[in-house]
């Protein structure tokens, strides 16, 4: 990723930058957007209310959820937007758990409740890929409902989970077939862009870069971005280390089992300098 004192365009995976772009109220055209091109239109949004973002247990000392963006549609259906910067151990146990309060927040209190549930979407935006070649490498798209596993039916389509495993998308400009790819582009490569490419002559887009424009932010919003900025590289240096410091064990142990050094390097990663100072 460039310098940011190079960038022109802000870097979505920042807090401050997705937020600026899909959590606010001036904004909520690009939410709206995403989503339907998220779901290919089978989900038409046609409207967002934002709703508030953090969620607290029913008890004291409960656990609580804070989401990136919390919104309902025109027909009350709930999403939940997330952007994950990194990867985190049981990240899926956090999605589902997250989805959890958008259902018990349906049930009335003091009153008979007939367990008509809205629907619940969760969408997850990920930095990473999942672990131990879960998908193939060209599959980054993936839509999780509560399917019956003998027959493979969809028991229960209200409740749906969409993750984005961006780093495996690599489609280029010339390769960008609708909506959802145009998005996806976007995301991918936002802060590296010195202009809005020709490809996205949608209005929708031309919004987009002007409010990710960082020239155009106010002082105190230039500020906040730099902060954000500062944590999200801090994250994924401190993420960073920790993989090269496993793979340093790896290949340590390998070495003293006598494994070739050009084997190791390619199953770790790093260099045969790196291996033979070991």
């Amino acid at each position: 990723m460039a310098d940011d004192r190079t960038e022109k365009y802000i870097n979505p995976y920042t807090d401050f930058g997705f937020k600026k772009l899909f959590g606010t109220e001036m904004n909520k055209d690009l939410l709206i957007s995403f989503l339907n091109a998220l779901f290919h239109d089978e989900q038409v949004v046609k409207d967002v209310k934002y709703l508030n973002s953090e969620k607290l247990g029913e008890g004291y000392g409960d656990r609580k959820a804070i989401f990136d963006v919390y919104c309902e549609n025109e027909d009350g259906e709930k999403f939940i937007v997330e952007m994950q910067k990194v990867e985190q151990r049981y990240f899926k146990d956090r999605s589902v758990f997250y989805s959890t309060f958008p259902i018990r927040e349906q049930g009335q209190r003091g009153s008979d409740c007939d367990f008509n549930l809205k629907s619940v979407y969760t969408v997850g935006i990920l930095n990473f890929v999942f672990p131990d070649n879960e998908y193939d490498d060209e599959c980054y798209h993936h839509e999780v409902k509560l399917m019956d596993t003998n027959d493979k039916h969809v028991f229960f389509d209200k409740l749906t989970f969409v993750y984005l495993e961006m780093p495996k998308f690599n489609k280029t400009e010339d390769q960008l077939e609708d909506m959802f790819d145009k998005w996806l582009f976007v995301l991918r490569n936002l802060s590296r862009l010195l202009e809005r490419p020709a490809v996205l002559q949608e209005r929708v887009f031309e919004k987009l870069f002007k409010q990710a424009e960082i020239a155009k932010f106010s002082p105190e919003e230039r500020h906040d971005y730099e902060e954000s900025v500062k944590i999200y590289r801090d994250l994924k240096n401190s993420l960073d280390t920790a993989v090269w410091n496993e793979d340093k064990e790896i290949a340590r142990k390998m070495k003293a089992k006598g494994y070739a050094v050009e084997d190791i390097a390619e199953i770790t990663g790093l260099t045969v300098e790196e291996i033979e100072a070991l």
